[in-house]
């Protein structure tokens, strides 16, 4: 066992789509974080339901029937940044007349390819400005993100309906040590730390200036915790985020310095089908409770580059990861890209 568990610890091995691996886990237990998810730019479109939606269901049917659900202090469940899809924007020419805000839909493949990256206003076609979203959004715009809403009601429904405390935490890009390798949806701060450790050059998709969200573990634990013991963020859903936006340029200017390597990035028109543009939580109700995030990207940065460190096979990881993606063909091209278009930013946090 690893020796950041604590060697109380009970490890269950199973599927949380089977009754019986619950029922194990379940026994003498009255606190349930549930974690577990399918989450990748795959295309079988099933799966996310099956082990994120029907997971959840199974939980809770067992808590019910087998009148658990009173000795359970509270159910919390792992949601995403993903339920909200592409977010709040407004217009700002037409804004000041009709003070409408505006939630717009995934970008197709037919505006990408063009290398036209940035959402416009339906009625003057004026370039939309990103507003931080709050628990209110939801448009949830690909299986993965439609899988988690879905467990968002499946908590918040049957815990009211049954009295079983639940929280749903919709969490923003998670960073640390311990992240994930082999998940290729997995983003910047594994692509960028690989590439950099590696001598290569890493693909910066788009323009650079997607708006992204992050924060860090020990934050989002904290938040974890706090829910725990807080009878207020019983049947509520709360953003957890970093609290600054940053462009993914900006992000790899800063972890460039953090790391003492240099690599240009390629930028070469490629893109990520099914990415959004700008994304970025609203995390006032969560303050209200008494939590703000306080580790910050410097931190995460360097747990992660401590963390890979001395690793192995590194190379072949980084290829896994790339290959994958432009096999499903989620990485994409634009049919013309002149260079001379490549913005390389600035180094800091957006706001």
């Amino acid at each position: 066992m690893p020796g950041y568990i604590n060697p109380k610890a009970e490890f269950v091995m199973g599927d949380v789509r089977d009754r019986s691996t619950w029922q194990k886990a379940l026994k003498d237990i009255d606190a349930i974080y549930h974690f577990a998810a399918y989450q990748d730019y795959l295309t079988d479109f099933s799966t996310f339901f099956h082990v994120n939606t029907v997971s959840t269901a199974l939980l809770y049917e067992i808590l019910i029937n087998n009148r658990m659900g009173s000795k359970i202090r509270k159910v919390i469940v792992a949601a995403s940044q993903a339920v909200m899809g592409e977010g709040r924007y407004l217009c700002p020419v037409c804004f000041e007349k009709d003070k409408n805000f505006l939630y717009p839909q995934i970008r197709l493949d037919d505006q990408l390819s063009r290398g036209d990256w940035n959402h416009r206003c339906p009625k003057c076609n004026t370039v939309l400005k990103w507003m931080p979203s709050d628990e209110s959004v939801i448009s949830p715009c690909n299986p993965y993100a439609i899988s988690k809403y879905s467990q968002e009601q499946i908590a918040l429904q049957l815990g009211n309906r049954y009295r079983i405390p639940s929280t749903v935490m919709r969490y923003s890009i998670v960073q640390g040590a311990r992240q994930s390798f082999y998940n290729a949806y997995s983003g910047a701060l594994r692509i960028f730390s690989l590439s950099l450790l590696l001598g290569r050059q890493p693909t910066i998709f788009e323009d650079g200036k997607q708006i992204r969200d992050f924060v860090n573990i020990k934050d989002v634990v904290k938040a974890n915790l706090m829910v725990l013991e807080n009878s207020d963020a019983d049947y509520q859903v709360f953003n957890v985020g970093g609290g600054k936006a940053w462009t993914v340029m900006d992000f790899y200017s800063t972890l460039q310095q953090i790391v003492g390597r240099q690599a240009e990035p390629i930028m070469s028109g490629y893109y990520r089908y099914g990415d959004t543009r700008h994304i970025f939580s609203d995390i006032k109700k969560l303050n209200a409770l008494g939590w703000e995030p306080i580790h910050g990207i410097d931190e995460s940065i360097k747990d992660y580059w401590e963390y890979i460190n001395g690793r192995q096979d590194m190379d072949e990881i980084l290829e896994y990861a790339e290959k994958h993606m432009k096999k499903l063909q989620v990485i994409r091209k634009i049919r013309s890209y002149d260079s001379s278009e490549t913005v390389l930013g600035r180094s800091g946090p957006v706001g």
